[in-house]
């Protein structure tokens, strides 16, 4: 099959990633694949590490200039199947390929767990697409809720992670190759710097811990950033947190951790760091926010706090540290339930069906 991705985000974080990694893996199983977005996106500079061919298109916002490009860039190259992400490309896309004779299928993706305004202008846009794909159930049944589409046109597809790239490893011998003190124990959370990830009540919690021998690692980079460091700035903490900024080898920062938090609030379908911790066998504390729940369950693979509560996180963390044979017995169910149900092949496995099916329909 012929596939072109479009992305109107210009930003970096699991959902490019998983656009990438996603037709990167359908290249290789013989897919002609290729990505449209901004000039400025990190995506058209991070796209040839991929081995994933870009091309730049003005389709951040709605105009009528990324209109009349995305519509000439379609109908010279005649994909059969072109998968939208964001609101501006979506759109852009629907309209475009209502004005063309031979219109490629559309596949929409909803990678978050924002609200989706359950009006006319929505239900048209969505009944654009021959299918839709969510990167949880949890945002399958909303949009089947709000949109009132089809339930056989709507599929959950979580990310898949690379399940040899994020394994155990040595953990002594990880922290040495990081340049982290081996004599201290480490907490850390892999994700980009937003404002719902809940770095700043992860530093709040931190902060509660008495342990003088902890440190925390926060691997990521994002808009978050200056207030991370006003907060860490304000607590003190400055001796005690690492901010390793944005990685190309987050497999390692994970297996040099001892503990891994992802306080989200908000916005997350099954996030890529929880699965990349998971398969890394890590105890995990998180929350109950979006379809995080779908790949974790409180007390078996992970300890699930309120959203918001940086006293019930600095206790869970407590907890596991507290008792090396639970977060043993988390990490250890949590591997095995990752390498089971949230592996890339049965990613790539599933979007190939729905792009078939998709361009046959």
């Amino acid at each position: 099959m012929k596939i072109l991705h479009t992305e109107a985000s210009c930003g970096w974080g699991g959902q490019e990633i998983r656009i990438l990694e996603e037709s990167r893996g359908l290249i290789q199983r013989g897919h002609e694949v290729s990505v449209a977005c901004p000039a400025h996106a990190r995506m058209a500079a991070e796209a040839a590490r991929f081995g994933v061919p870009v091309t730049v298109l003005p389709i951040e916002f709605k105009t009528i200039a990324g209109l009349r490009a995305l519509r000439r860039h379609l109908a010279a190259a005649r994909p059969d199947v072109v998968n939208t992400h964001s609101s501006a490309d979506s759109w852009l896309v629907a309209l475009a390929c209502a004005t063309l004779q031979a219109p490629p299928s559309i596949v929409r993706t909803r990678h978050i767990s924002a609200p989706v305004a359950g009006n006319f202008a929505n239900r048209w846009l969505y009944r654009q697409a021959r299918a839709v794909a969510t990167t949880g159930e949890s945002l399958r049944r909303h949009l089947l809720d709000t949109l009132d589409l089809d339930p056989e046109r709507i599929t959950s597809v979580p990310t898949g992670i690379d399940t040899e790239r994020f394994a155990p490893a040595d953990k002594a011998a990880a922290k040495t190759v990081l340049g982290l003190d081996q004599s201290k124990t480490h907490v850390g959370i892999v994700a980009t710097l937003r404002s719902w990830k809940g770095h700043l009540y992860l530093l709040d919690a931190f902060a509660q811990l008495q342990r003088p021998d902890l440190q925390l690692v926060i691997v990521g980079e994002g808009p978050m950033r200056g207030p991370i460091m006003d907060k860490i700035a304000a607590l003190g903490l400055g001796d005690r947190v690492t901010l390793a900024g944005q990685r190309t080898d987050p497999e390692h920062w994970l297996q040099a951790m001892d503990v891994f938090c992802l306080p989200s609030y908000a916005n997350e379908g099954v996030p890529q760091a929880i699965l990349q911790a998971m398969l890394c066998a890590l105890p995990i504390v998180t929350t109950p926010v979006g379809s995080i729940l779908e790949a974790v369950s409180d007390g078996e693979t992970a300890l699930v706090v309120p959203p918001k509560d940086a006293t019930a996180l600095a206790a869970a963390i407590n907890r596991l540290l507290d008792n090396p044979a639970l977060a043993a017995h988390l990490g250890d169910h949590a591997r095995r339930v990752a390498s089971a149900d949230f592996s890339r092949d049965t990613m790539l496995d599933r979007m190939e069906t729905i792009f078939r099916q998709a361009r046959s329909s």
